[in-house]
């Protein structure tokens, strides 16, 4: 259970969502393109969303609603705190979801050609807390919020906020079945948990990261204002390092020290593994951190105005605008650019990345995209309170979950400039019927997280309100 303090801190973060803007029906026209030449069909159409029709649009918690196939340990999937909630294995055979209210990780088998789900019976279709819903038993899965699934495809890990704990699993890659690892390796909590061995700087987990070389794992700790940084063995095990190379937050004694870490909700990594960044939700801030691989993948963050940028001016960091409750963090298949939505911004921010690691934000309207309108910043539409964050494996297309207005925002990319606009008319966003000039789509109330197949031929999207996945094929 969380703390009264903790407690408190998330009810005003939900209040403060509350009260941002409703989508407005007459909002302004989207800005017009720039080139004088006609666009290729095909090229305008890339990117786009279809749900998949009836029952194989959507999965949801029994009793199944709007149609969605019935699911088991599909309650409260991708909650608030929890941008990272659905990910696809990388043989694309297997989709993962973290479900707080069930305390359950969801798996499902993906149908390679169509992009369909279909759950697995028994305890292959879910891991839970208690063996509940006739899932398979796991510990330290209390409200668990993110998951990720290693490089080499054989183990998956979720954190859970109540547990203050970060599960590791087995994946049988034959059936994408997980079985916990043995107590004392299936867990790490920073809580006293029977079953987990002890971890440091985890409080609040909210979020999970491999490295690209599987060689670590990283936990950023929304409660904790940290990063904890964990060493993978070959059987999945995970082990932290004492002292500083153990973690990285404000005020945690024995991490190393950092800035603009305050409530961290995103993580990304580069491809190319020498870059962790960080969207800190109440610094405002994208924190930028190097990763030391020949020092057990070790953070540190410079202290020049190179190691973070935020919103307000902040001793050590460089100003930026629109990251107010940056939330999650993505980067382009190339490294090249970083993006960043940020939950009160109503924004996803756009930075170029040198090869040194360091995030300059794009100038002109390509800095930001925005709900509404704002100076500096892009026009988007039904873009409130945006969380999850995906980039497709060809780099055209950027693709946001709006949790508050329960709309998917596509996102047309320029691979040259790393700018993102919305696509125009109704292919610019996914939503209910009650969300004007969008394109209609069912079970995406709260929808947080979002993710895209290794193929590109799917986007997977998980909906807090709805209890539910949706299902959609994407247009390559």
């Amino acid at each position: 259970m969380l703390r009264p303090s903790c407690a408190r801190t998330l009810l005003l973060a939900l209040c403060a969502v509350a009260a941002l803007a409703l989508p407005a029906a007459g909002a302004a026209a989207a800005d017009k393109p720039q080139s004088k030449h006609r666009t290729p069909r095909s090229l305008i159409k890339r990117g786009t969303l279809q749900q998949l029709p009836g029952s194989l649009g959507c999965l949801s918690a029994r009793p199944a609603k709007g149609g969605c196939s019935p699911a088991r340990g599909l309650k409260g999937p991708g909650p608030f705190m929890g941008s990272r909630a659905i990910a696809v294995s990388p043989d694309g055979r297997n989709v993962y979801v973290a479900s707080s209210t069930s305390d359950a990780i969801a798996v499902f088998h993906r149908d390679r050609l169509t992009g369909a789900l279909t759950q697995p019976r028994g305890s292959a279709g879910c891991v839970a807390a208690g063996g509940a819903e006739g899932c398979g038993r796991a510990i330290g899965l209390g409200g668990p919020n993110s998951v990720a699934v290693s490089p080499d495809g054989r183990f998956v890990y979720a954190t859970a906020r109540d547990s203050g704990s970060v599960a590791a699993f087995h994946r049988k890659r034959s059936s994408g079945a997980l079985v916990q690892l043995p107590p004392g390796s299936g867990c790490v909590s920073g809580l006293p948990l029977p079953g987990c061995a002890a971890g440091r700087a985890l409080v609040g987990p909210d979020v999970v990261v491999v490295s690209p070389d599987g060689e670590n794992l990283y936990v950023g700790s929304f409660f904790g204002n940290a990063v904890a940084t964990f060493a993978r063995a070959k059987n999945g095990t995970l082990f932290q390092a004492e002292g500083q190379q153990g973690c990285i937050a404000e005020a945690i004694s024995g991490c190393a020290p950092g800035i603009a870490l305050g409530a961290p909700e995103g993580l990304a990594i580069s491809p190319d593994g020498t870059s962790l960044y960080v969207g800190s939700a109440l610094s405002n801030a994208v924190a930028v951190l190097s990763r030391d691989g020949a020092e057990g993948g070790a953070l540190s963050q410079a202290s020049d105005g190179t190691g973070c940028i935020v919103n307000q001016e902040l001793a050590g960091c460089t100003a930026g605008v629109q990251l107010a409750g940056a939330n999650a963090v993505a980067t382009a298949p190339a490294g090249r650019d970083v993006y960043v939505t940020s939950l009160f911004s109503n924004s996803v921010t756009a930075f170029s990345r040198s090869a040194a690691g360091v995030l300059t934000q794009k100038p002109g309207t390509g800095a930001c995209l925005i709900f509404l309108r704002s100076a500096g910043c892009s026009f988007g539409r039904a873009m409130v309170a945006p969380e999850g964050l995906a980039v497709s494996p060809d780099g055209a297309s950027v693709y946001a979950a709006a949790f508050r207005t329960g709309a998917i925002d596509v996102l047309d990319r320029e691979r040259e400039s790393g700018v993102v606009r919305q696509k125009p008319g109704r292919a610019g966003c996914l939503a209910s019927s009650r969300v004007p000039g969008c394109t209609r789509a069912r079970a995406l109330a709260g929808v947080s997280s979002i993710a895209v197949s290794p193929d590109g031929a799917n986007v997977y999207a998980t909906a807090f309100g709805s209890n539910a996945v949706g299902v959609f094929r994407r247009v390559r």
